[in-house]
């Protein structure tokens, strides 16, 4: 079950990866996976509005898989 969960997360969080990347392309379509790493190079990223909310999910995603993995760590 616990592969499961994982792999489910892994598979949203790519999902996830994948519409930042084409609403920063719908914006720039020269904006590269690593330029969303900093947006706040991009003012057009910067103070769009769906862009920040996509990037916000993204950005909770992981929060989500960083504590699930300390916490299976811990228990081992």
């Amino acid at each position: 079950m616990i592969e499961s969960f994982e792999e489910k997360l892994e598979l949203m969080i790519e999902q996830q990866r994948n519409k930042v990347q084409n609403v920063a392309n719908m914006i720039n379509p020269r904006i590269t996976r690593e330029d969303i790493l900093n947006p706040e190079d991009f003012p057009e990223l910067k103070f769009d509005s769906q862009f920040n909310y996509e990037d916000g999910i993204l950005s909770g995603m992981l929060a989500v898989r960083m504590m699930y993995l300390r916490e299976k760590n811990s228990i081992k």
